[in-house]
């Protein structure tokens, strides 16, 4: 007998926030999820639950899952993908918006590149990207920082050598922050750069309540706005 086909990794966008997932998503995720039973998650109970509304007739004792987080030994990843190799299709759920974009998913994926297993990605909202479109900026050259160091002084070091590469560049520098830091992390950036920069405030992206705002730093000054445990890009540019 042949041998089997490898099984496909599918990375499985999901929602942002608390919306209806055919909402935002198309109907190749309902469909991939109601095939596929293994998962490689961040969050069980919150992959269940995302499972759940996206395909609520599926069975839940029939999936099989394995958490993928900053907890998980590194030495564990390659058996994740072991149902490929007997055939099976396995799928990689993100807590938010695209796996492997800033998430631990792209580990799982290099890996997977590693065995010569095929890597399906779909279609889903993307935070950093959806920020990007609408901030006005420029999406032909652009950098996605992640997260400024804490330390207040290596923060204000970093704000400002990036603020001196996108003048230099014409780049948009993009950012993320952990919800409750938000507040913070806009009064350091209105204190830190020029006051003509441009400064892009991105949160609650496909949501009801979304907020988009892009205007200088100085005009920030004088706008208030709660951001407080609201997801958020941050995006300037010199």
């Amino acid at each position: 007998m042949g041998k089997s086909p490898q099984g496909k990794v599918f990375l499985i966008p999901t929602t942002l926030g608390e919306i209806g997932p055919l909402e935002v998503l198309p109907l190749s995720i309902k469909r991939t999820v109601e095939a596929v039973n293994y998962y490689i998650v961040e969050n069980e109970k919150t992959a269940r639950a995302f499972i759940k509304k996206i395909a609520p007739k599926k069975s839940q004792p029939s999936l099989n899952i394995q958490l993928l987080n900053k907890y998980t030994d590194d030495t564990e990843l390659p058996s994740f993908l072991n149902p490929c190799l007997e055939g099976k299709d396995v799928g990689i759920i993100s807590e938010a918006g695209c796996p492997g974009v800033a998430d631990p998913g792209a580990e799982i994926v290099n890996i997977a590149h590693q065995k010569n297993i095929k890597v399906v990605p779909l279609v889903g909202p993307s935070s950093i990207l959806m920020a990007l479109m609408a901030s006005g900026m420029n999406g032909q050259s652009f950098a996605f920082n992640g997260y400024l160091p804490i330390d207040k002084g290596e923060k204000k070091s970093e704000i400002k050598k990036l603020e001196r590469r996108s003048k230099e560049f014409n780049q948009a520098q993009i950012f993320i922050e952990t919800p409750y830091r938000n507040d913070k992390l806009l009064k350091d950036f209105v204190a830190t750069l020029n006051s003509n920069t441009k400064l892009c405030v991105a949160c609650d992206i496909t949501l009801p309540s979304e907020e988009i705002k892009t205007q200088s730093v100085g005009n920030w000054k004088n706008t208030n706005i709660d951001l407080h445990k609201r997801p958020c890009i941050f995006i300037f540019q010199a």
